[in-house]
């Protein structure tokens, strides 16, 4: 996964140190030397997350992350603060005015990365709701998104895992200082039949339960549909960094590690309770505003009207952070064939399991949208071109392996579709804007057609071959 990620510090070899690492990792690094210059350039050059150092000349850390996280346009970007202080109320501090995470010197490298990588996920899951949010706000649908730092604190629901009763009462008694609906479980089975039935906005897991692994709870509450987008923070010793990191790859949110400082823990909650609290309002107040004006009634996809604004937007936003993405375009093969000798209902129940199809094949922020009759276009923001001749192989695969059920007298009918895809490269295509872009792929679908249809065509490269593209399971779209 690419990211940008802008290094602030007023030593040139602390940044360089950390310039290293993250390059190790293929990670574009940008640099600043005061507050000034990072407040500069995170509204210059849209990084997806920021190492700050604390004890800068002027404005220190604590005052560049409040103004970072006073921004609208910026406060949705992660922040870790990286320092030699180790004062608790320092880390308390540094959280409380936005921080994700605090680090202390010296780094260790593998809490650093996985740290990296767990908040650029979460950073590009928020992106794609705020792209969609202010996609709809060109529309005129829903109003502009407030700040991630006003949304309220009090009144979560809240899920404590832990089997110690000493410790459980307490982090208990800390969060209900914020009226938190606090549930407790001692262990994984009962903590799995509470999240069956209540909607949590938070659920905290001690790593260190006696006789289960706590990792694999996390695992479990991660690949639940339920608790999937639940935020997870685990609790454990500093023995248990290794398994942290883990956490922090298989999704977790954040940790707190043994012997616990309430105020911390109050600060990261309240930290995780603001994201997910401005995520579900994005989402909820995008999906209702726009369920009419911006869907197609048929499938339940976006609709042209909206693609065009979106893919807008994103190219926009891609050309400034110098990322790339792919947009295919698909129809289905033969389709005026079906409705002329099925009648129009079966082609509509063809058209529904085709949309589904796709949907079921991309990544949640991937975006699919019918353009009208059998026309359809996927868009895949930040994947290399490599990677979108695989997607779009998975989806002509998808579509064309299993027939579609339907109402005809054999039950089923076999259909196949034919995809062009066009790669806008973030370097190198500054000018591309939203009809060029669907020009490009439209005219690779018109390729395809003469290739003999079900195949994938692609600008620059050709015809795809299905042999270099063997069948792979979801997880190989992450």
């Amino acid at each position: 996964m690419s990211a940008r990620v802008l290094v602030v510090d007023d030593i040139w070899p602390n940044i360089k140190m950390l310039e290293a690492h993250l390059r190790t990792q293929y990670y574009d690094v940008l640099t600043a030397g005061s507050g000034a210059e990072a407040l500069e350039k995170a509204k210059a050059e849209s990084p997806d997350i920021v190492l700050l150092d604390i004890m800068m000349p002027g404005m220190d850390g604590f005052e560049t992350c409040q103004r970072l996280k006073a921004d609208p346009a910026l406060s949705h970007i992660p922040v870790v603060m990286v320092t030699a202080l180790t004062d608790p109320q320092d880390k308390v501090r540094g959280l409380e005015v936005g921080a994700d995470d605090f680090l202390s010197k010296p780094i260790d490298k593998v809490a650093l990365m996985a740290r990296v990588r767990s908040l650029v996920r979460l950073k590009m899951s928020l992106d794609e709701w705020r792209v969609r949010e202010n996609a709809a706000s060109q529309l005129g649908v829903v109003a502009e998104a407030a700040n991630v730092m006003s949304e309220p604190v009090e009144g979560a629901r809240i899920l404590i895992i832990e089997d110690k009763e000493f410790e459980m009462k307490k982090i208990g008694q800390t969060l209900r200082g914020d009226s938190a609906i606090v549930i407790t479980a001692s262990g994984g089975t009962d903590a799995l039949e509470l999240a069956g039935v209540h909607a949590f906005d938070l659920i905290i897991v001690s790593l260190n339960l006696s006789g289960e692994d706590g990792l694999r709870l996390c695992s479990l509450l991660r690949s639940s549909e339920r608790t999937r987008s639940v935020p997870l923070v685990m609790v454990g010793s500093e023995a248990d960094m290794p398994r942290i990191a883990q956490g922090l790859e298989i999704g977790a949110h954040d940790y707190i590690l043994r012997p616990l400082d309430m105020s911390e823990l109050r600060a990261r909650v309240r930290t995780q309770i603001r994201r997910k609290r401005f995520q579900d309002r994005l989402r909820s107040t995008y999906e209702i505003s726009l369920s009419l004006a911006l869907t197609d009634a048929l499938t339940g996809l976006y609709n042209r009207r909206y693609l065009e604004v979106h893919l807008g937007k994103l190219l926009e936003k891609n050309r400034a952070a110098k990322k790339s993405l792919a947009v295919l375009m698909m129809d289905i093969d033969h389709f005026k064939k079906v409705n002329d000798t099925q009648g129009h209902d079966v082609g509509d129940e063809v058209l529904k399991v085709f949309a589904q199809r796709l949907q079921e094949n991309l990544r949640s922020f991937d975006l699919v949208a019918r353009m009208g009759g059998e026309e359809f276009v996927a868009i895949l923001p930040d994947v290399t071109e490599a990677r979108a001749h695989a997607v779009a192989e998975r989806l002509r695969r998808a579509v064309a392996e299993e027939p579609v059920p339907c109402s005809v007298p054999e039950g089923t009918l076999p259909i196949t579709t034919s995809i062009g895809g066009a790669f806008i490269d973030g370097e190198g295509a500054e000018e591309a804007d939203t009809l060029e872009a669907i020009k490009r792929a439209d005219a690779n679908l018109y390729k395809a057609k003469q290739a003999g249809r079900n195949c994938s065509v692609f600008e620059d490269y050709g015809k795809l071959d299905p042999a270099d593209f063997p069948a792979t399971g979801r997880e190989g779209l992450a």
